[in-house]
Formats: structure tokens, C-alpha cells, sequence
């Protein structure tokens, strides 16, 4: 039998690669390779339920938290259990929220070793941002979307109804708003890795800033789950915001890039 082929971690080099331009490259097999994958995935997703698990002694603060923006609501459980299984959900997304980072960590510790020392250089501040941008647009539709678009419905119908809401679907209204906000605060990062690796250029993509603002209303229609349109042009605002801002650092990478 022939032996087990060898590669080098993550990736092989390049013939026309320097000295020294893997700095952490390591021979291993496939089979090494998908163990170590699995090894990662594995510590991953148990931070995520440990995360979870500490989340829900906590929910309860948690919940009152997110009804913070809904001041002056009264919530009514609608169903047996109703609560219950809200609480898991908020957990969960705490959870994962939380354990982020350490997601993040495995994942560079994965693929880093195979990266040249300029990928690498891109790659690590890239993914720091990119957590950074995650916990802004979380923090960004607590403070601004949410508050805005409860505004908006209340006041629509004040004078005809009531609002007494149930607690579920109003967390599922506030958590997938949070959550597409924060998605939706990734653009610069995807802009900056594309402009680094020379896909894209600074000039073209400012010269299409109408369709850029066409794509952002579109994507704050798609993305608010209510509809109401303060929520999508606050929304949408932020997207054109952060492309601009994409813009821009892919200008920077231009500046530093080596002639």
C-alpha cells in the first residue's frame, strides 16, 4: 500500500513562494486536517451551549432587557409553556452571541497556519472588525430600530386598540431585527477582504452609489420583520452608511498596496 499523502496545513505553497512566507506552515495529512476540524468544531459548539446553559439562569433579566425599548407594554403569555420556550430562544441567542469570539478564535486557529504572512496581516484584523461590527449592529437596533419601529405601530393604531402583545412573538420581532441589523453591519469587512485581494476597486464601487442605495432599500424592506417604513429607512440609511465606509477603507488598501 502507498503511504498517506502528506499535505501542508490548510494549503500547499506556492513554487514561487519565498522563505519564511507560511511562518506557521506544518505538514499534515488529510485525515489530520479533518481531525482537527472536527476537534475545533467540537470545542466550538460546546462553548455555545455552555454559553446558552449560563444564558438561561440569567433569561430572566435578559427578557426584561429587550422589553427596555417596549416601555408602557403590557406582555401576556398566550399559551402553556409559552415563556418557557421564549427563554430557551433568548438563550440561545445569548449564547451564541456570547461565544462568538471564541468561534472566531477557532476558526483563525484553523486557518491561519496556511495563510501567507500578508493574508495573514488582512485576515486576523478582518475577523476582529468583523466581532466588533456584530456587537454594533446589536447594539444599534436595541438603541435606534427597535425603539423607532415600536413607535411607529403604537402610535398607528393608539386611537383604535390597546396594545397588549405576546411575549413571543414580540421577541421574535426584536431578536430577528437585532440580528439582521448586526448581518447586515458586515458589509465593510466583505468590502475591505474583497478590496485587499484586488476583486474590487474604490472608484467603481462609489460610482454606483444609486444602485448601492436601490440595494440598501431593498435589503431594509427584506430584513425588518415588521413594516413599517421608519425601521426601513433607518435601516437602509445604515447599510449606505457602511458601504460608504467599506468604500473607503478599500481606498486605503489601494494607498498601501506595493506598486
Amino acid at each position: 500500500m502507498s503511504a498517506e499523502p502528506e499535505i501542508s496545513a490548510k494549503r500547499l505553497a506556492a513554487p514561487e513562494s519565498g522563505p519564511g512566507e507560511f511562518p506557521a506552515e506544518v505538514e499534515m495529512s488529510l485525515v489530520e486536517h479533518l481531525e482537527e476540524l472536527r476537534r475545533r468544531v467540537l470545542r466550538s459548539l460546546l462553548a455555545v451551549v455552555v454559553a446558552a446553559a449560563a444564558c438561561l439562569v440569567a433569561v430572566k433579566p435578559l427578557v426584561r432587557l429587550l422589553e427596555v425599548p417596549a416601555e408602557g407594554i403590557r406582555f401576556l403569555q398566550l399559551a402553556p409553556g409559552e415563556f418557557l420556550f421564549v427563554s430557551f430562544k433568548v438563550a440561545g441567542y445569548a449564547g451564541l452571541t456570547l461565544a462568538l469570539p471564541y468561534v472566531l478564535y477557532e476558526g483563525l486557529g484553523f486557518v491561519l497556519p496556511g495563510l501567507t504572512r500578508r493574508e495573514r496581516r488582512l485576515v486576523a484584523p478582518a475577523v476582529a472588525g468583523s466581532a466588533v461590527l456584530f456587537a454594533a449592529g446589536l447594539a444599534f437596533a436595541w438603541w435606534a430600530l427597535v425603539p423607532a419601529a415600536l413607535r411607529f405601530l403604537v402610535s398607528y393604531g393608539a386611537d383604535v386598540v390597546e396594545p397588549s402583545w405576546s411575549i413571543e412573538r414580540y421577541l421574535d420581532f426584536v431578536l430577528l431585527l437585532m440580528v439582521a441589523t448586526a448581518l447586515a453591519f458586515q458589509l465593510p469587512v466583505l468590502q475591505l477582504l474583497l478590496g485587499a485581494l484586488g476583486l474590487v476597486k474604490a472608484q467603481p464601487m462609489l460610482a454606483g452609489w444609486r444602485w448601492v442605495v436601490l440595494a440598501s432599500a431593498l435589503a431594509g424592506a427584506v430584513l425588518t420583520p415588521s413594516t413599517d417604513p421608519v425601521t426601513m429607512l433607518l435601516l437602509s440609511g445604515a447599510i449606505t452608511a457602511l458601504y460608504l465606509v467599506g468604500v473607503g477603507l478599500v481606498a486605503c488598501t489601494e494607498r498601501l498596496r506595493p506598486a
